[in-house]
């Protein structure tokens, strides 16, 4: 800092508060905006509007002051952003930015060119928010006579409805996660991890929103985006956060699992898979997986087959109960006591009941069967083959789901 002051480029400031206020509320007054700059600094309380001795007596008498930067006069500085490409900004539109607070502390912008050069950062990529400061910082290290590093400004990541930036407030309002994980102890909001997405298809989908590799591939593994990466295909304009999306993104990645690997990972996302063997699990797995958004959905679709239904949609209970029903699971419960666990008979089973069902004096069609029995299995209507989640729980767990169902009648 000493160094920037020896060479003239930065300056001490006295000017109170008080005073600062007062120049900005009498240019508003007037439809201008107050800048500290070269314009003015010679009607402002600073080094270079007082004399040598003047200042130092300042500052022994520990009077308070800040450190500026002192921007040049009438020029037009030009900058190279990886993204946006030249970007020029005229010094007149620029303020003397404080580099050194009155409480002793350095500011952002002199903190991070230090750190940075200090570190060796190569390329500083950051939010394009940070891009009006990107031609004070170019001249931070010209002004320490450091290389400057490359600077790319990328755009920012939007609302599901595309106004504004995404937050939290956004998200909830979307009624999608913002967070990697759970967050929060007396308001715990869900991330990610709890709603069911995987870390390689959140990848995915964040590297493609304002990025492209210039073809009609999206989906990618963590290495080939690496490989792929250019950053010169970073778009400028920010990219709206579709949750949809993403969830397209989660099905592509759960339908490249094996079902061995869906397994580790619902037991890893605390499902109870006990209860059938791996190898029936695996099979039952390969199949959910299909129509999956989710490891939420996927257990959705097989909890049905470790665990009889604890509640019932009300809805599907609506449309599935008729004055037949009754009649109709007791039949089901003596077609089923007589079944095999073979798929292919309980299905051929099945198809001869309603085939019946439908020639009998009451006309019962189709659904009035299935709809309840399904009901009965699940809990709700939607689900794998039914002749498939009977096959697999057993002909006695079946039966079982169906007389406790009937109970609810």
């Amino acid at each position: 800092l000493q160094a920037l002051i020896d060479k003239g480029l930065a300056y001490y400031a006295f000017d109170s508060e008080e005073v600062l206020d007062h120049h900005r509320e009498d240019h508003q007054k007037r439809g201008k905006t107050f800048i500290y700059n070269w314009h003015n600094r010679l009607k402002l309380k600073n080094s270079i509007s007082l004399s040598k001795e003047k200042t130092q007596e300042l500052l022994n008498s520990a009077e308070p002051y800040v450190v500026r930067f002192k921007c040049p006069e009438n020029q037009t500085i030009k900058t190279t952003d990886l993204i946006r490409g030249i970007v020029e900004v005229e010094s007149s539109l620029l303020d003397d930015k404080i580099l050194y607070k009155s409480d002793g502390t350095p500011t952002y912008h002199l903190a991070n060119v230090i750190d940075d050069h200090l570190m060796k950062i190569s390329h500083v990529i950051r939010g394009e928010e940070w891009l009006p400061s990107l031609a004070l910082h170019c001249l931070l290290y010209e002004a320490f006579g450091w290389k400057k590093p490359l600077f790319a400004h990328i755009p920012l990541i939007l609302s599901p409805s595309g106004k504004g930036k995404l937050s939290k407030r956004s998200g909830e309002k979307a009624g999608v996660p913002v967070y990697p994980m759970a967050w929060g102890k007396e308001s715990r909001i869900n991330g990610y991890k709890e709603e069911g997405i995987l870390p390689e298809a959140l990848i995915n989908f964040m590297a493609m929103l304002g990025w492209g590799p210039g073809n009609e591939k999206e989906l990618y593994t963590l290495e080939e985006l690496v490989k792929g990466f250019d950053i010169s295909k970073i778009s400028s304009a920010g990219a709206q956060f579709d949750f949809e999306k993403l969830k397209w993104f989660n099905l592509k990645h759960l339908q490249k699992k094996s079902g061995e690997e869906l397994l580790e990972l619902l037991t890893g996302f605390g499902c109870n898979t006990e209860g059938l063997s791996k190898e029936k699990s695996i099979e039952i797995l390969s199949i959910a997986k299909e129509r999956s958004n989710t490891l939420s959905d996927l257990w959705g679709v097989c909890r049905c087959f470790y665990e009889p239904p604890k509640t019932y949609d009300e809805e599907g209970r609506k449309k599935a109960v008729s004055t037949n029903t009754k009649a109709v699971l007791e039949n089901l419960l003596e077609i089923l006591g007589s079944c095999s666990e073979d798929v292919e008979d309980i299905k051929g089973r099945l198809h001869e009941y309603c085939e019946e069902a439908s020639k009998s004096e009451k006309n019962i069609k189709m659904r009035e069967i299935m709809m309840p029995l399904r009901m009965a299995m699940v809990g709700s209507l939607s689900g794998l083959d039914i002749s498939f989640i009977i096959s697999s729980v057993g002909i006695k767990e079946s039966c079982n789901r169906i007389s406790g169902f009937i109970k609810t009648l």
